[in-house]
């Protein structure tokens, strides 16, 4: 069963990740979250164990992406102006944290803040 899920995106929020997940569900897409149980809590493990993980049966998952497109925030500079991708120049960008050293697995919060274009999942770095 879960060899068919994918997975569409991460969530720090429960809140955030429950609004998704009822616009998915009231257009007929079956939604699982994983790790929600967890972080509801322990709402401080979120970040330490990569947020809640949104998840969509493989046939479904255009039709979920496009939803999850048309609702999502993505990130923002300081002034309020949508990130702009500098490899594709598309304003699609989210923050992304790597989590790649046993460092920032256990103090995520030290971890520089970077930008994942969803478009063409291009990562850059914040602008100091």
């Amino acid at each position: 069963m879960s060899k068919d899920l994918v997975t569409l995106g991460s969530f720090e929020f429960l809140a955030d990740v429950q609004i998704i997940k009822g616009k998915m569900e009231s257009e007929g897409i079956v939604v699982t979250l994983k790790d929600e149980n967890t972080v509801g809590v322990e709402p401080f493990a979120s970040n330490a164990i990569g947020g809640i993980k949104l998840q969509v049966h493989k046939k479904d998952r255009e039709r979920a992406k496009a939803i999850l497109d048309e609702v999502r925030n993505y990130a923002v500079d300081d002034e309020g102006v949508l990130i702009t991708c500098p490899n594709c120049k598309a304003q699609k960008s989210e923050v992304y944290y790597q989590r790649n050293t046993l460092m920032y697995k256990l103090f995520p919060f030290f971890e520089p803040k970077k930008y994942r274009c969803t478009n063409c999942e291009f990562i850059t770095k914040a602008a100091p």
